[in-house]
């Protein structure tokens, strides 16, 4: 079983508001994120959010130290998803990865395997690994990290995948309006 996990929780400071609420193209980042783990092949899908915040066809995982960083939202997540064979992680400001990154990424990863997204020559997520190498990966994050230092310790355990979609994260309002351009700008 795989089990998918959204972090979504945090303050979204540069953003000047939360990342999960924002609305791109008519839907919530949270619910786009939601529904490419779950189209994408996750058997359950948890969101790990802030108290003021809910996501739509996934479990709701509140995480009421969010300000103190990524770190502990990636635990919760773990921590509810850790009966699965794998977790994929993603994040809710990469809206240009979709359900085929998630399913290719899934359909990559072997037990004892790290299996990350590649959109041209550039790591992206999801990344997708067991409960426990996601456990050793937050034992070794800084506050505000998530699996980045775990990786670049164990490159050996690493299968980089190519991936489709856009790995434009959404950190400032000026970002969110080139995306959103993008978007008008295709057919």
């Amino acid at each position: 079983m795989i089990a998918g996990v959204v972090l979504a929780a945090g303050s979204g400071t540069r953003m000047g508001t939360p990342k999960a609420g924002l609305i791109l193209d008519g839907q919530r980042l949270i619910d786009r994120a939601v529904r490419a783990l779950a189209d994408g092949g996750c058997a359950s899908v948890y969101a790990v959010m802030r108290d003021d915040h809910t996501a739509t066809d996934a479990i709701s995982v509140i995480n009421h130290d969010a300000d103190s960083g990524m770190r502990s939202s990636l635990v919760l997540g773990v921590a509810v998803a850790s009966d699965a064979d794998a977790i994929v992680v993603h994040l809710v400001d990469l809206p240009g990865i979709g359900e085929t990154a998630v399913r290719a990424v899934i359909e990559a990863w072997t037990p004892g395997r790290i299996a990350v997204g590649r959109i041209g020559g550039r790591r992206v997520h999801p990344i997708v690994m067991a409960p426990e190498l996601w456990l050793q990966a937050a034992d070794v994050a800084e506050p505000d990290e998530g699996a980045r230092r775990f990786l670049a310790a164990h490159p050996e355990l690493i299968d980089e995948i190519e991936v489709a979609g856009s790995p434009r994260d959404l950190d400032t309002p000026a970002d969110l309006a080139a995306y959103e351009k993008e978007l008008k700008g295709k057919p």
